[in-house]
């Protein structure tokens, strides 16, 4: 903190009789951090010659930084130089050296989650579901995750050796690494509709060049209209989001402003640029997973009457951080500030500033929410993210397509389908058979994919509760009965839910033919948040009625299902 900091945070004005309140103030905020940073200092010192165990110091260091931390918000965080390199790729950059795969660990033994097209793993038939049994001749049992990360990774040329195993055939693959760039932008393209369709998974570096390369190459199909899917972006760069909104409305137009304590750090981003695409109709698709520049992106849009948002209600996280380097190439990265999109909205949820005694932090009550108005004057409002103008209900797929996920079983047979059927029709054209989910059901024999409905989990606590009636011994048959007609009941899940586990199956096999990109153009067909984007971009009298307020916030259309268990892929590392 600079003196100039210090002397305004401690309110010093000069003149008068408030110069003298405000000295003191100013030697008093000295004197508190001089004696916590003397007690600090001084338990560490102390508990590092007294403690009857050796202590690691660097460990017990952090944990004591983390736990300052913990008490402001989850975006404040202290990153030692051992994380430094995890950090910058996951906050900054998306390159790092290595084959090109996802890895993940079960039962002990490492196995690939996922391969990416055009690195040294795709180019070597390295498959999703090998398992990987050596690198460089050295056996990867009891190797926990970051010991496999490091003996994948390293510098551009230098080769690695991979012992992987296929069903029961082993297989020995020579690799050079090189450096392994995951785009920003997964995937762009047209779809139904003639629409143009640009999936952005994260702003980081040079986002926003790959959505102005992927629009620019959209517009030589002269398309409809855009669909730019920000659905489970975390968000990243601040800048970025400012460009990519620039692609889409006029120059010297502000798309957000950031304010804090420190006067200094308080800017308004405006559009610098003329735009490349300002008058096709344009969608932006969220979800609640869409966070942070996902939001000043697709929030700014709707205040600017620019783009029509649909999906869910987004996460609402409008702080901003900034890092700061410390000693040691550690560094520190700080909530400055908050974010208002154009209306003078903030769309952050939750208040990290005012905690429950319990040190849990409530979500803003809709009915606290304020009400902004867009450039055209229909009603938005802050708090709790972005509202679509479309909501379309999200549900779970059931507690069966859960449970195979889950299980990997899933996946396991996808790598089978791979192992045992050359080639696979396009994935947008791909569609398993009846012949091939039967084969499918005769694949799960014997296997154990055991769960329990929420039908099942209400009886369960139904039968404990009433064991502590005196009549419970009366009740007892009827409820035995009902778990009976339960279990019979979902004997004929797989069947029941037949739709809906062949969407992800197809899913995953078509990624094992055509990697992530094989994995949209098999979904597309069962999106019903792009199908509804295609369907409002066609009827030029909803997108009117919407942009003057018209039917705003309406559910419509079929659920949206999501997968709430995470597959392989989602929790690996990237090499």
């Amino acid at each position: 903190m600079s003196v100039k900091q210090i002397y305004r945070r401690a309110g010093v004005i000069v003149g008068g009789a408030l110069l003298a309140t405000g000295v003191w103030s100013f030697s008093d905020d000295l004197f508190q951090i001089s004696k916590n940073l003397d007690v600090f200092a001084s338990v560490y010192k102390e508990v590092n010659l007294n403690y009857v165990d050796d202590i690691n110091s660097a460990q017990m260091v952090k944990t004591g930084v983390d736990a300052m931390l913990n008490g402001l918000d989850p975006y404040t965080e202290f990153v030692p130089e051992s994380e430094i390199e995890d950090y910058k790729l996951h906050y900054v950059s998306t390159q790092y050296g290595g084959i090109g795969t996802g890895i993940f660990s079960r039962n002990g033994k490492v196995y690939v989650s996922e391969v990416f097209e055009g690195f040294p793993a795709q180019k070597a038939d390295i498959r999703a579901g090998d398992q990987v049994i050596k690198i460089n001749d050295i056996e990867l049992t009891s190797r926990n995750g970051d010991q496999v990360s490091q003996l994948l990774k390293g510098s551009k040329g230098a080769g690695v050796k991979l012992t992987v195993k296929r069903g029961d055939e082993q297989i020995e693959k020579s690799l050079v690494r090189e450096e392994i760039k995951q785009p920003n932008v997964s995937y762009f393209g047209m779809v139904e509709g003639n629409m143009g369709y640009i999936k952005l998974d994260k702003f980081l570096e040079n986002s926003a060049d790959e959505v102005t390369a992927a629009l620019t190459s959209i517009k030589k199909n002269n398309p409809n209209g855009i669909i730019l899917d920000l659905r489970s972006n975390g968000g990243g760069i601040l800048q970025e989001a400012v460009k990519i909104v620039n692609l889409f409305v006029q120059r010297d137009v502000e798309v957000v402003s950031q304010k804090g304590k420190i006067k200094e750090k308080n800017f308004t981003y405006r559009t610098v640029n003329a735009p490349l695409e300002p008058n096709l109709p344009l969608v932006v698709l969220v979800n609640g997973r869409s966070a942070s520049a996902s939001e000043i992106v697709a929030g700014s849009l709707q205040d600017l009457d620019r783009a029509i948002v649909i999906g869910q209600r987004s996460y609402g996280k409008g702080l901003v951080q900034q890092t700061f380097s410390l000693p040691y190439s550690s560094l520190v990265k700080i909530t400055i500030a908050k974010y208002f999109i154009p209306s003078g909205r903030c769309v952050q949820a939750l208040d990290y500033a005012h905690r429950k005694d319990d040190g849990s932090v409530l979500k803003m009550a809709d009915s606290s929410l304020h009400e902004y108005k867009t450039r055209a004057g229909r009603s938005v409002y802050d708090g709790s993210g972005v509202y679509p103008d479309i909501a379309i209900k999200q549900e779970r797929f059931a507690d069966i397509t859960q449970t195979l996920v889950g299980k990997y079983l899933i996946f396991d047979y996808a790598s089978l389908y791979r192992n045992t059927h050359p080639k696979i029709n396009p994935a947008k054209n791909f569609n398993l058979s009846d012949e091939d989910y039967a084969d499918f059901v005769k694949y799960l024999s014997g296997k154990n994919y055991s769960y329990s409905t929420a039908s099942e989990k209400i009886l369960s606590a139904l039968k404990t509760e009433a064991s502590k009636d005196k009549q419970f011994s009366e009740l007892q048959p009827e409820l035995e009965a009902l778990r009976n007609k339960l279990s019979s009941t979902k004997k004929n899940d797989l069947q029941v839910h037949k739709a809906e586990i062949k969407q992800v199956l197809e899913n995953e096999i078509a990624s094992r033919y055509y990697f992530e990109k094989g994995r949209y153009e098999a979904n597309f067909k069962y999106d019903n948040e792009l199908a509804q984007a295609v369907k409002t971009m066609q009827d030029k009298i909803q997108i009117a009625a919407i942009l003057k307020g018209e039917g705003v916030y309406k559910v419509i259309g079929k659920p949206q299902l999501t997968l709430a268990a995470a597959k392989p892929a989602d929790d690996s590392d990237k090499h």
